[in-house]
């Protein structure tokens, strides 16, 4: 669990912290983690955000904004879905019976047509800068709405992927108390079918007596008592951050969480046995449990970014697209949990429209698609026009800016609310303009 929470703590010095932290499985924490100020009033419901994110860059000509009867569209035709006039991929018919929910803005255009670029600009909102650490998406989000202090982190990022960009997935100025918890498949339990996750070190390495534990916890206090009085930064409130978040989580059955094999076969097949179907299902348990912020990847290792064979590449991704996502918000319209949780599906940027020699797409930001769905947001549309041949934005153009700040209005997030950075410049949590049409 360590080192998911804090990847560059020592090797030596974590592998120490594990073996400690590990006898502590069970105890009450009382007296040793402050208690954090703020609880949601009664009567509110926390608010939540799901982040679906697709490695490598999704082909809008091929999902959400196709083109039939041109030459750029391609092989896939559009079908109907719930929604009067809202045409989708033929490779999300399940989605398509969901599309109530789904506001596509088809208009996104933006800079960015690197991977690694592309990936920060669209989870940070911003263009890499030497002088600033920015911070991710699910920070400035669990930032804003964790209220009340939890067993589990605010914001945990299931299966993401570094290859792009590292620092995309950063908490950045913020600090290490609002980085994700990383999350990542472990060996199948039992030998089922689906993929499975979990956290390391969550229970402890061998039996030890409650009196023994509490000895070793007073010990490990001790250690810390000349530096708690220190005002934390730096390697010092990254070291404490990951002890309390790990004591926080291994005395509390908040674990459980992450042990998929207590839903049913039937559900869990539903989702889809692959690591983004299961990775749904671990969104939906996480939401219950309160986390404000959790991320969902597809596309492991860039699997999106179809420079050929595009069309039998984005037919395996859609259905697995397809039945994690139309189950998530099955299940969270069902728990009375939809209204209140805002989901959000994009890529670092689209494909182009035109198909290459080796019948696949190419990077592409200038006219592309994102899609959101669920708390806030006034589905049953689209939003934002492409030219017949895909090529530019006709009408309802946005950027990133303008995304992030309507994801924040429909989560109930003031996206001007200002984050003071460490050179001591305040920046807002998104530079653009709700789209006020696709708010409810």
């Amino acid at each position: 669990m360590l080192k998911n929470l804090l990847p560059h703590v020592h090797p030596s010095r974590r592998r120490a912290l594990q073996t400690l932290i590990a006898s502590f499985s069970g105890m009450g924490l009382c007296g040793w983690m402050p208690v954090l100020a703020g609880a949601t009033p009664p009567g509110a419901k926390r608010r939540h955000c799901i982040l679906l994110w697709m490695n490598g860059g999704p082909s809008q000509t091929d999902t959400f904004d196709l083109k039939p009867g041109h030459p750029n569209g391609g092989q896939f035709q559009p079908i109907a879905t719930a929604a009067s006039g809202l045409r989708i991929s033929e490779h999300l018919p399940r989605l398509a019976t969901k599309a109530k929910h789904l506001a596509v803005l088809r208009g996104l255009s933006t800079n960015e047509g690197d991977h690694g670029r592309g990936t920060f600009t669209m989870r940070t909102g911003r263009r890499p800068d030497p002088l600033v650490r920015f911070p991710t998406l699910g920070s400035l989000v669990s930032n804003a709405l964790v209220e009340q202090e939890t067993a589990l982190p605010g914001f945990i990022a299931v299966n993401p992927y570094f290859g792009f960009d590292a620092t995309s997935f950063d908490a950045g100025y913020l600090g290490p108390q609002f980085a994700p918890l990383i999350v990542k498949p472990q060996a199948s339990r039992n030998g089922t079918p689906f993929a499975d996750f979990g956290v390391d070190n969550l229970q402890p390495t061998a039996p030890v007596a409650a009196a023994r534990s509490t000895q070793r916890l007073e010990l490990l206090k001790a250690f810390q008592a000349p530096v708690t009085a220190q005002p934390a930064r730096g390697p010092l409130l990254a070291h404490r951050t990951m002890l309390e978040r790990a004591l926080q989580l291994v005395s509390s059955d908040a674990g459980k969480a992450f042990d998929l094999s207590q839903e049913t076969p039937t559900v869990r097949d539903k989702y889809g046995r692959g690591t983004f179907g299961q990775g749904c299902l671990l969104a939906r348990r996480l939401v219950e449990q309160g986390v404000s912020f959790v991320e969902v990847s597809l596309g492991d290792g860039g699997r999106w970014d179809t420079h050929s064979n595009n069309f039998a590449t984005v037919r395996e991704l859609s259905a697995e697209l397809d039945a994690g996502w139309s189950s998530l918000m099955e299940d969270l319209e069902s728990r009375g949990l939809l209204e209140s949780t805002t989901i959000v599906w994009m890529g670092e940027f689209g494909r182009t429209p035109q198909i290459n020699g080796s019948a696949g797409r190419d990077h592409f930001p200038a006219a592309w698609s994102a899609v959101l769905a669920g708390g806030g947001i006034r589905g049953g549309q689209s939003y934002g026009r492409t030219s017949a041949d895909g090529m530019s934005v006709e009408d309802g153009r946005i950027d990133v800016g303008d995304l992030l700040a309507t994801l924040c209005a429909a989560i109930g997030i003031d996206h001007t609310h200002l984050n003071v950075s460490e050179i001591g410049r305040p920046f807002r949590i998104a530079d653009g303009k709700p789209v006020r049409a696709v708010l409810s």
